[in-house]
């Protein structure tokens, strides 16, 4: 007996084993792109996993920049940055696609009688962000059009939507799920180009990344995030309105606007975005893959460490991996 209650007083005396701390980083301010980190977070799924999940707020530093030196294990990144980090050398890896599908569309305003079709850009003011994308895109979209792809630029950021709603430019990009649902809310008629009618492959348009040597020397626990990550984010597909409050809720404040982002969820679910039928959520499809680096290295867009556009189209499959997922 005496054994038996020294050996359960030392049970006692050894500390619980510390759940394992890790980083991820977000491109953008928390948005419903985020969704599934908050649910998994607010459900405890990363606990039960035995991990200490911090994510990290939005800087200045991208989240590619973060992911690639090591300072947060994971990070939601844009596909463009993604793919253009990654033809750099950047150590990163895709692990999960966060949206499935192209949400992006270029956008004008809904009284435009004089732009009935891409042609009827040339020569007209964009509202910019600042990316050698947008250039290519929106060039290739008015192309295909038999247009001659010329346009003005004016780099204004965010603003672009209140320039675009005040006739300040003619047209601009927006994310469906966002900023085309807000302008809904705001009474702001709108209509657009999708970029696939004009020859634009489509894309998995947000990935969940890791840095790629951290990968390969923790795979049980890469393996434990990713999956714990990919049940929120799939009751968050299949509970979009408990979701959103989760999302709301587990953010403090910073999400002021909740018929936004119940709005922006039910477009995300409705629309396709968020899980395609019959596949485990986050599955990389490596056909879009294919399809938008051959766009991005005949668009230029591609570089190399040194800077220098790329010469061969990249071999990218091992840009990213399915084997963390549930399937």
């Amino acid at each position: 007996m005496k054994h038996i209650i020294a050996a359960l007083a030392l049970l006692i005396a050894l500390p619980a084993q510390a759940a394992e701390k890790l980083t991820v980083a977000l491109d953008w301010t928390p948005n419903t792109n985020h969704v599934g980190l908050y649910v998994a977070q607010a459900k405890g799924w990363f606990a039960e996993a035995g991990l200490n999940v911090e994510i990290l707020p939005y800087t200045d530093t991208s989240s590619g920049t973060l992911l690639s030196t090591g300072v947060a294990q994971f990070a939601i990144l844009s596909a463009v940055g993604f793919h253009s980090q990654r033809a750099m050398g950047a150590d990163m890896t895709a692990v999960m696609a966060v949206v499935q599908h192209e949400t992006g569309r270029l956008v004008f305003s809904g009284d435009r009688d004089d732009i009935q079709r891409p042609a009827d850009l040339d020569g007209l003011i964009y509202a910019g962000f600042g990316s050698a994308w947008e250039n290519a895109l929106i060039a290739s979209i008015i192309r295909h059009d038999g247009g001659e792809g010329r346009f003005d630029t004016v780099t204004l950021g965010t603003s672009a939507y209140e320039a675009l709603a005040n006739g300040s430019v003619d047209f601009t990009l927006e994310v469906s799920t966002w900023e085309g649902v807000n302008s809904v809310l705001l009474g702001r008629p709108q209509r657009w180009f999708n970029y696939a009618d004009y020859g634009v492959p489509d894309q998995h348009t947000t990935f969940l990344g890791g840095n790629a040597s951290w990968l390969d020397a923790n795979p049980e626990t890469a393996g434990a995030f990713v999956k714990a990550a990919q049940r929120g984010y799939d009751f968050a597909a299949d509970n979009p309105e408990e979701a959103a409050d989760l999302l709301i809720a587990e953010t403090s404040g910073m999400l002021s606007n909740p018929a936004l982002v119940h709005a922006s969820m039910t477009s995300l679910v409705e629309g396709g975005y968020l899980k395609d039928p019959g596949e485990p959520f986050g599955l990389i499809d490596p056909e879009l893959i294919d399809g938008i680096t051959g766009f991005l290295f005949e668009a230029g867009i591609l570089r190399d460490a040194k800077g220098d556009v790329l010469k061969t189209l990249p071999d990218v499959s091992a840009w990213y991996t399915n084997a963390y997922l549930a399937r």
